[in-house]
């Protein structure tokens, strides 16, 4: 929700670090480098160090936004450094509450809460990723948009920078990961939602959803 109004200044300040790079590092170098962090806040939390989760948590999303202008610096981008990224980021994403939980005593209501979480991720990963793979085909995919991803990704109620916040809150306060993940797993499926009814009205023949909502009507009437 966010991530549109932040990304000029993102850029403005990762741009500046980008520029004496100049082709000395590779963007797909910054890429894993941030998946190793992300891994090294995963693996602190495991073991409840949560100062050294936080930094390196912070240092990761740092790491992950300069790959991208160091790309664009580089005149670099491609398909594979955008799906590269995007694999590190989940992979990120799916370990550090995994880890969190892990490191404490395992009783049901965190692990519930985790799977909840965890499920809405994967929804939230189709729920874009195959619109993102929808509006390519058409031609009205990022390029078409201006956008400067690899591919088009469709706004949320959840992007970018609100997991930044929310994985703050989760490593400050992992006594509460229980209503934190439930937030988070809640306003993620709102995200998917969001995109479900912006690909009802754009991308469904016209028509269509009239008649879905005919026969709805009159199978509840006929059960009736």
């Amino acid at each position: 929700m966010l991530d549109h109004a932040l990304r000029p200044i993102k850029d403005r300040v990762l741009d500046p670090v980008a520029r004496p790079l100049g082709l000395r590092v590779s963007p797909s170098a910054v890429t894993i480098l941030a998946l190793a962090t992300g891994l090294l806040a995963a693996a602190a939390l495991a073991t409840q160090r949560y100062g050294l989760a936080l930094a390196a948590w912070l240092c990761s999303r740092v790491l992950d936004g300069l790959d991208g202008a160091l790309a664009r610096k580089q005149g670099r981008q491609s398909d594979w450094g955008g799906y590269l990224d995007i694999l590190a980021d989940f992979f990120v994403y799916a370990a550090v509450p995994t880890a969190l939980v892990l490191g404490r005593p395992l009783d049901s209501p965190p692990l519930i809460a985790l799977s909840l979480l965890l499920a809405a991720f994967y929804m939230n990963a189709a729920s874009w990723m195959y619109l993102a793979a929808i509006l390519e085909k058409r031609s009205a995919g990022a390029a078409a948009r201006g956008e400067q991803t690899t591919v088009s990704m469709p706004d949320g109620v959840v992007g970018g920078t609100e997991t930044i916040v929310f994985y703050c809150a989760f490593i400050l306060l992992p006594q509460h990961v229980v209503p934190l993940f439930g937030a988070m797993a809640a306003l993620v499926g709102v995200s998917v939602l969001q995109r479900l009814l912006w690909a009802a009205r754009h991308l469904a023949p016209d028509g269509e959803l009239g008649e879905v909502r005919r026969d709805f009507s009159s199978s509840r009437s006929e059960a009736v």
